[in-house]
C-alpha cells in the first residue's frame, strides 16, 4: 500500500519475540529513524546525548573510505503494527520475506545514533553513499522502559578493544603500519611487546605495550609516520636496535637474567613514560645527526635509570615514587636524555621545566 513502508527481510526470535533484520538505504536513514532530542532528560531519552566530537570522525570515516568501510546494524523499535509476509509456508522460506509498517509509524534508535547523524553528515560530501545499504535490526516498540531497557542491555557488554589490539588490525593509519612494522623488525620488540591488553600485569613477560610503542613513533615521526621520508622505517628500526645495544638492563631481560616484573618495579625505562621520552630524542637525534647519532646513543649507558634515584626522575617521570605518563613528564623524561647525550633542550622542554618550577639549563 501507498501508505506503507516495505522492506525485505529476514525474521528471527528473540526472547520468545519476533524481531527483523532489513537493509535500508543510507539516503533514508536520516528520515526514517528518531533521535530523542538533547532537551530531554535522561529518564525521558532511550538513548545517550550525542557526542559531538564522535558524528564528525565516524562522518569522516565514511566520507573519506566511501569505497572501503564498515558500518554495524541500527537497532531500532517501531511503534506500530508489523506485518510480515513470508516467501514460502515451509522450512527457510517462513522466515523470509517483507516485512511492512505505516509510513507514520514512529521509529526510535536503541543503538546506533551516532552512526545515524553520521550518514547524514557524510551524505553531504558524499552523496555516492546514498544508495548504499545499512542493515537495521527491528523490533516491535513496548514503550520507553523496554528501549532504555534494551539500551542498557546492547551496551552492558560491550567492551572496546584495546588501543594496541586497534594499532595491530588498523591498515588505513600509516603510523600504526609503521608500528606494526617495526614490531615485526625489532627482535626485542618482537619478544617483549604486548599486542592485545591495554595494560601490563604484574606477571606479565612483557615489558611494553603496542600502543606504547606506537606513541613513541608519533613523538619521533610525526603522526603520519613519515618525517625521513623513505628512509623511516629502516631509521627507525635502526634506532631501537642501537638503543638496544646501550641498554643493558633490556639485554639482560632478553637473556634470562631479569624479569619484565622486576625491571618495571625497579627502573623508569620500563616504563611508557620514558620509551615515549626514547622517540623525542630518536627524532631529533636521527635529524641533528643523520650519521653520527648511533654513537651518540652510548652516553645513555652511564644513566642510573633506577626508580631510586629520585634526585634524578622525581618530578620529571616520577611523582612521590609512581610513574607519571603525562605529556608534560615525557618531554622531562626526554629533557633528561637531552642533556645526557649533549643535545640542546627544545622549547617545548624548556616550557614543561618551567610549568613544573624547574629551571632550564
Amino acid at each position: 500500500m501507498a501508505n506503507e513502508l516495505t522492506f525485505e527481510a529476514i525474521r528471527g526470535v528473540q526472547s520468545r519475540t519476533a524481531y527483523y533484520t532489513v537493509m535500508v538505504p543510507m539516503k533514508m536513514v536520516p528520515r526514517l529513524f528518531i533521535f530523542d532530542g538533547d532537551d530531554l532528560p535522561p529518564d525521558l531519552r532511550a538513548q545517550r546525548v550525542l557526542s559531538k566530537a564522535r558524528v564528525p570522525q565516524i562522518a569522516h570515516y565514511l566520507a573519506e573510505n566511501w569505497d572501503n568501510y564498515i558500518l554495524s546494524s541500527l537497532c531500532a523499535s517501531v511503534d506500530g503494527d508489523l506485518t510480515f509476509k513470508p516467501a514460502g509456508k515451509d522450512g527457510a522460506l517462513r522466515n523470509v520475506g517483507t516485512l511492512s509498517f505505516a509510513m507514520d509509524a514512529r521509529i526510535v534508535l536503541n543503538d546506533g545514533q551516532h552512526r545515524r547523524a553520521a550518514i547524514e553528515d557524510a551524505l553531504k560530501t558524499r552523496p555516492a553513499l546514498e544508495n548504499e545499504t545499512i542493515s537495521v535490526v527491528i523490533f516491535a516498540d513496548r514503550g520507553l522502559e523496554r528501549s532504555q531497557q534494551m539500551f542498557a542491555d546492547l551496551n552492558m557488554n560491550a567492551v572496546r578493544p584495546s588501543n594496541s589490539l586497534n594499532i595491530l588490525y588498523d591498515k588505513r593509519d600509516p603510523l600504526a603500519g609503521l608500528s606494526v612494522d617495526v614490531f615485526r623488525n625489532v627482535p626485542f620488540f618482537n619478544r617483549f611487546l604486548e599486542l592485545e591488553k591495554k595494560s601490563l600485569s604484574n606477571r606479565t613477560t612483557k615489558l611494553y605495550t603496542l600502543s606504547s610503542l606506537q606513541q613513541a613513533h608519533e613523538w619521533m615521526v610525526g603522526p603520519t609516520g613519515d618525517r625521513f621520508g623513505e628512509e623511516t622505517l629502516d631509521l627507525v628500526v635502526r634506532f631501537w636496535n642501537a638503543l638496544y645495544d646501550v641498554l643493558d638492563d633490556w639485554q639482560r631481560l632478553d637473556g634470562g637474567s631479569l624479569n619484565a616484573h622486576d625491571l618495571r618495579q625497579n627502573m623508569v625505562h620500563s616504563h611508557g613514560v620514558l620509551l615515549q621520552a626514547f622517540g623525542v630524542l630518536g627524532g631529533t637525534l636521527i635529524d641533528s645527526y643523520p650519521q653520527e647519532w648511533p654513537g651518540k646513543l652510548k652516553s645513555l649507558s652511564s644513566l642510573d635509570w633506577s626508580r631510586r634515584n629520585s634526585e634524578l626522575w622525581e618530578g620529571k617521570v616520577m611523582n612521590d615514587a609512581r610513574m607519571n605518563g603525562q605529556r608534560r613528564s615525557v618531554l622531562l623524561g626526554a629533557a633528561v636524555l637531552f642533556e645526557t647525550i649533549g643535545l640542546p633542550l627544545e622549547a617545548r622542554m624548556k616550557a614543561a621545566m618551567e610549568a613544573q618550577g624547574q629551571v632550564a639549563a
